[in-house]
């Protein structure tokens, strides 16, 4: 189905649209001078403020420190992947992965960028209400359904640090791979006592896996 009708769009810039969905691969081999990059950036902007305002007005309850980690459940890339392949979005995608030896982590996150800069393009062409409607239908549903997309279990153990006065370090231990396609392995340690190693493809995901195993150990979930 054509984009802009599958999404309700009316548009005399159909070019913001096809920027929106170009990598800088496809760019550079087709010599073109634009890719979805600086959409990115605003749709990123974009998703921010509407789910912030989404959840400030849905929560009256939470503080600010909640509805901060509630945000980064439905903002992190994971969601962004899910809401990426969920509207399709990677039918609509110009990218040259061969050429550009991309993996498939990385056209996966790729997507996640897509689905930003696609909401960058609606925001400048169609405006905030009509992103925040497009927001209304395809993600808030998410939210009213309190899907897990990120759970954060190295701000858990920084938490339990901090509650029970005891130092939380992260260390590298390994790193290796193609720059493109880099494998890290980190371990955490409380009170120099290591708890857990983690491996990823970047060292935040490293980290992440790590904080896992170590609350495991020390029994603490979650949520």
């Amino acid at each position: 189905m054509d984009l802009f009708e599958k999404f309700g769009i009316e548009t005399d810039n159909e070019l913001l649209y096809v920027m929106a969905f170009t990598h800088s691969s496809y760019g550079s081999k087709h010599d073109l001078n634009y890719n979805y990059e600086r959409l990115e950036f605003l749709g990123d902007s974009v998703l921010n403020l509407i789910v912030s305002k989404y959840l400030y007005c849905k929560y009256p309850q939470y503080e600010e420190g909640k509805l901060t980690k509630l945000r980064a459940n439905y903002v992190c890339q994971n969601a962004l992947i899910y809401y990426s392949h969920e509207l399709n979005l990677r039918e609509y995608m110009n990218i040259d992965v061969e050429d550009s030896l991309l993996t498939e982590h990385e056209v996966l996150s790729i997507t996640a960028d897509v689905f930003e800069s696609f909401l960058g393009a609606i925001f400048l062409d169609q405006g905030i209400e009509f992103a925040r409607e497009f927001l209304a239908k395809h993600i808030f549903k998410h939210i009213d359904e309190e899907r897990i997309f990120f759970r954060d279990y190295k701000s858990a153990v920084k938490e339990y640090g901090d509650a029970e006065e005891v130092e939380v370090t992260y260390n590298l231990i390994d790193e290796s791979g193609y720059p493109h396609e880099k494998t890290f392995i980190i371990s955490v340690s409380i009170n120099g006592e290591e708890m857990g190693i983690g491996k990823g493809r970047s060292k935040k995901d490293a980290e992440q896996a790590a904080a896992k195993i170590a609350l495991e150990k020390l029994k603490i979930s979650v949520f």
